[in-house]
Parts: C-alpha cells; sequence; structure tokens
C-alpha cells in the first residue's frame, strides 16, 4: 500500500469471492490435486478474515470522525492531526486502514477520479515508514506513493517542495504515517524528522493520522521536549489522541465484545467439521493465549486452522490450539497467566 497504485487497489477492491464449503463426502469425491488445490484455498482464505467492527474500531472510528470535522476547513486553515497510539498487535494499522478506505471511497464517488486541473484525484496517501528514517528519506517514501520520478533525483531542499506539491496536485486529503514510533524524539535527528512532520502539515491542506506504538512514552506529543519546555509542544495541542485498547475478560462487557469477536471470526472459518460455538466454547483460552491482542489471536488462528486441515482433524480442538506456536509475547505471557 506503499505506492498509489497498490493503495488504489485496497481501496477500491471488492470482497474476497465467497468460497464453498464442501463436506467430508463431496472432498472424498475430488482426485489428490483437487484435493490439495482446495485446502490451499481453504488456508488462503481463513487467514484473510474481513476486519471485525470490534467495540475498540468503533470507538476509534468515533473519535477520528470527530476529528475530521476540522478536515472541512479552507486550506489556508490549519488542521488537526489525529494519532493511534497503542500496545503492539492491537489492530492500530487496521483502524486507520480501514478509515481511510472509506474516507478514500467516499471521496472519489462525491468528486470523481479527476480534480479540477485534470490530475487523478488521489484522497489518501499511505506512507509507512523504517528505522532510521531521515528528512530526506521521508520525502522520498512520500515521492515514491505517488510515483514522483524526482524521488531519487531531487536535492533534499527540493524533495520537500516536490511532496507538498504532490499532495496539492492530486487533492490528497488524508495522509497516513504508519510506524511512526520508529522515530526517536528525544534523539536530535528525530526531533528534526518530528519537526518536518509538523512542517508538512502546515503546508499540506490534508489532515495527518499518525499511527505508532506507545507513542506518549516516547514523547511524541511533548516532541522530546522535558519539564516546562514540554508545555511548549504544538503537538498536544493540535493532536487528537485514538487509544485502542486490547480485549479484557475481566468485565462483564469485556467478555461479550470478546465472544463477539470470536463469534464472528468463527463464521469466517471454512472447516470440514467447524460448528457455531467452537471458538466461543474456548473464550477463556483464547483470552489466556492471547491476553486478548487481536494481532496475535489472528496469529493463533490462522495456525490452529492450517493444522486442523493438514492432519484431518478439521475443527479446532483444544489439542490443536495446544500445538500452536504464536508470537513470542504472546507465548511468555501465556506461560505466566
Amino acid at each position: 500500500m506503499a505506492s498509489k497504485q497498490g493503495w488504489d487497489a485496497f481501496a477500491q477492491s471488492a470482497p474476497r469471492p465467497p468460497l464453498e464449503l464442501l463436506s467430508r463426502e463431496d472432498v472424498r469425491q475430488l482426485s489428490e490435486e483437487e484435493v490439495e488445490d482446495y485446502n490451499e484455498a481453504r488456508m488462503v482464505w481463513n487467514a484473510n478474515p474481513p476486519a471485525v467492527k470490534t467495540t475498540q474500531l468503533n470507538a476509534a472510528f468515533s473519535i477520528m470522525d470527530q476529528a475530521m470535522a476540522s478536515n472541512r476547513r479552507d486550506g489556508d486553515r490549519l488542521r488537526g492531526s489525529i494519532v493511534i497510539d497503542a500496545a503492539p498487535a492491537l489492530g492500530k494499522t487496521t483502524i486507520a486502514t480501514r478509515f481511510a478506505r472509506e474516507f478514500h471511497r467516499k471521496t472519489l464517488r462525491r468528486y470523481g477520479p479527476r480534480t479540477t486541473d485534470g490530475h487523478q484525484r488521489l484522497p489518501v496517501a499511505f506512507i509507512p515508514l523504517d528505522a532510521g528514517v531521515t528528512l530526506k528519506g521521508l520525502n522520498q517514501k512520500i515521492l515514491s506513493f505517488y510515483g514522483h520520478p524526482g524521488a531519487n533525483r531531487a536535492t533534499t531542499a527540493r524533495l520537500a517542495a516536490l511532496a507538498v506539491d504532490c499532495v496539492r496536485s492530486c487533492d490528497t486529503q488524508l495522509v497516513v504515517i504508519d510506524d511512526l514510533h520508529f522515530i526517536d524524539f528525544k534523539h536530535r535527528n528525530g526531533r528534526e524528522v518530528s519537526n518536518h512532520i509538523k512542517g508538512l502539515a502546515n503546508e499540506m491542506p490534508a489532515t495527518f493520522i499518525y499511527v505508532g506504538v506507545r507513542l506518549s512514552e516516547k514523547r511524541f506529543f511533548d516532541e522530546g521536549l522535558l519539564g516546562d519546555d514540554a508545555v511548549y509542544a504544538q503537538t498536544s495541542r493540535r493532536a487528537t489522541k485514538v487509544p485502542v485498547a486490547p480485549f479484557t475478560m475481566k468485565t462483564a462487557a469485556g467478555a461479550r465484545a470478546w465472544t463477539h469477536l470470536l463469534a464472528s471470526l468463527e463464521d469466517h472459518l471454512l472447516l470440514l467439521d467447524g460448528r457455531p460455538g467452537t471458538l466461543v466454547d474456548q473464550a477463556k483460552e483464547l483470552y489466556r493465549r492471547t491476553q486478548g491482542h487481536i494481532g496475535s489471536l489472528t496469529y493463533l488462528l490462522d495456525r490452529a486452522s492450517y493444522l486442523a486441515i493438514t492432519t484431518g482433524v478439521e475443527t479446532i480442538t483444544p489439542e490443536i490450539l495446544s500445538a500452536v506456536t504464536i508470537d513470542n509475547a504472546a507465548e511468555t505471557s501465556a506461560r505466566t497467566a
């Protein structure tokens, strides 16, 4: 999604065509190669569930919709930014990209694929960062998204001007900066990049969505300033924080939200002996294994479904779950639970 072609393909993509769930008898009628192909198709299907409208996603969208009210300001007025800040594996990027996809589709429907000057309209730019990003590297990533030929030729000073021109020419109104935690805001180079992003936000008539891990702890809102100086940080006044909490089983409402998520995900799985309640009945164990982190849960279900198919069990049993190894953080926490 780091290029306009990739982002547009994602934003405009139709739902995945449904895959038929065969019976065991139907499968027995297939050739060996047909069974292999059908199982592969089911593995692809199971590994790509639709985004579930969880309590966290709905709450985040509500805050983001409010913040986007400022996006309707004229171009000469500053717009606020949105910061999705949380621990890893809680669906931050999913929230940002699904929100941006809806905005992309609505904008194209309302205004069409071309700007008044005849340029391609790109309502959204998606810019993922990497470790050690520099001022030049950031501008190059923005230009690379738009496919600008000057991304690897222009001087550092010229790159910024070209990036602003791309956003304005394509009438981009939403810029998503993912993995912002790669910037060290307490380091001089990190503060330079942070200040540059703030400068771009001033020059570009767009709302910025920043996505990162524990940005408050990394002093993003304070712009790396300490003590009394942090009061002067502009980011904290301009940015709207969107927290994303893990699921919980400690309250009745939390348990209901967790089981609703499991029910939605089990409806998606294609296993020959799957049945309603397969995951819901194991809600406590699934929570213990993942600690309510949706990223860890999807890893667990991807791999459990794979084992269920390859072993012929064709459902997710406690034995299948116990055979699955997932991310290190979830495994470590589960051992101490």
